[in-house]
C-alpha cells in the first residue's frame, strides 16, 4: 500500500512538471463558513450535558450575540448548535426561566477564520515599475509577474465556547463544560501552475480543483466522538417508550422513522445516549421502571 502511495505521486509529479497548468480559487466564501461553522460543530460536541440530564434546564443565551461581519456562521447558528447537543443528552429544555430547576449559561470567546499564503519562487513585485515612475525621462518598466515553481494558501478556522449551569432558586454553582476549544483547517496547493490540490479538516480525503483524487488514506476513528452522548454530527433516532427495540434498530438502520408496535411486554428500549453499561440516565430509569410493571 506505501509503495503503491509513491509510485501514484510520483507519477502525479512527473505528469505535472512535463504539462504545467494554470489554476486558480475564484472564490472562498463557502470554503470560509465550512471552516468557521465545522469549528463550531466540533467545539460544541465536545461539550457534555449529561450531567444536566433529566432536568429542568433554561439556556440562557444572552451574552452570545451576532458579530458584524462574522458571515452566514454566528449567534443563531451556535445557539441552536448547543440547543441540540443539549437536547441529546437528555435534558428537559424549557422556555420559561421561572419553570426551570436549573439554568444554562453560554459564552463565545472565538469565531473567525485567518488565512496565510506561501509562494516557492519570486512572488510579482511592482517595485521596480514604481521606481521607474520617479525618474524623469525613465523608461516604463512592467511589473515583474509571479515566476512560482510551487505556491500554497492555508486557511484556519477557530471557535471557542464554554457553558455553566447553576441552581435558578439558590444559584448553587452545578457544572461547567470548561473551555471548548476547536480548529478546522483548509490548504489549497499548486505545484507548477497545477492546481489547486485541496486538503484540510474540512474535506474527505485529497481533492484537485474540487474532484476527489483516489488517493488511499488510512481510517481512524474519532476518540471524540466516543465519549458523546448521540454523536453531534450523526443520524439518530431516539427511543420511545411505546416502540419496540427492534424497530428502532431497523430505523437506525434503513434511515426511515420507527413504527409504533404498541404496548408490546417484550420490548425493551435500547441504550439512548451511548452510555457505559453503568450508567443510567433519569429516563432509561423511568422506562425501565414502566417495562418491569407490564403485565
Amino acid at each position: 500500500m506505501v509503495r503503491f502511495h509513491w509510485q501514484f505521486t510520483l507519477i502525479a509529479l512527473t505528469v505535472v512538471a512535463i504539462c504545467g497548468g494554470c489554476g486558480a480559487t475564484r472564490s472562498r466564501v463557502a470554503t470560509e463558513q465550512l471552516l468557521v461553522s465545522d469549528a463550531v460543530d466540533d467545539a460544541v460536541a465536545s461539550i457534555d450535558f449529561r450531567h444536566l440530564a433529566g432536568r429542568k434546564v433554561f439556556f440562557d443565551s444572552k451574552y452570545i450575540r451576532n458579530v458584524k461581519g462574522a458571515g452566514f456562521v454566528n449567534a443563531d447558528y451556535i445557539i441552536s448548535s448547543l440547543r441540540q447537543q443539549m437536547i441529546a443528552a437528555d435534558c428537559r429544555m424549557v422556555e420559561s426561566h421561572a419553570d426551570a430547576d436549573v439554568i444554562a449559561e453560554a459564552r463565545v470567546g472565538t469565531l473567525g477564520a485567518d488565512g496565510n499564503e506561501v509562494t516557492y519562487g519570486i512572488p510579482a513585485s511592482n517595485a521596480l515599475s514604481t521606481a521607474a515612475t520617479l525618474v524623469p525621462g525613465a523608461p516604463i518598466i512592467p511589473a515583474i509577474p509571479e515566476i512560482s515553481f510551487a505556491r500554497k494558501e492555508g486557511q484556519v478556522g477557530a471557535a471557542k465556547i464554554a457553558v455553566f449551569a447553576y441552581e435558578r432558586k439558590t444559584g448553587r454553582p452545578v457544572w461547567q463544560s470548561g473551555t471548548a476549544r476547536s480548529r478546522s483547517t483548509s490548504q489549497d496547493f499548486w505545484l507548477f501552475g497545477a492546481g489547486p490540490f485541496q486538503n484540510g479538516t474540512i474535506y474527505k480525503g485529497t481533492r484537485f480543483a474540487g474532484e476527489a483524487l483516489p488517493i488511499p488514506t488510512l481510517a481512524t476513528d474519532d476518540p471524540q466522538l466516543a465519549q458523546q452522548a448521540v454523536p453531534y454530527e450523526n443520524r439518530h433516532v431516539f427511543v420511545d417508550p411505546k416502540v419496540p427495540e427492534k424497530n428502532v434498530r431497523q430505523a437506525n438502520h434503513e434511515g426511515k422513522q420507527p413504527e409504533v408496535g404498541g404496548d408490546h411486554p417484550e420490548a425493551k428500549p435500547i441504550q439512548l445516549f451511548g452510555l457505559d453499561p453503568d450508567i443510567t440516565t433519569p429516563l432509561e430509569a423511568d422506562l425501565e421502571r414502566r417495562i418491569g410493571e407490564a403485565p
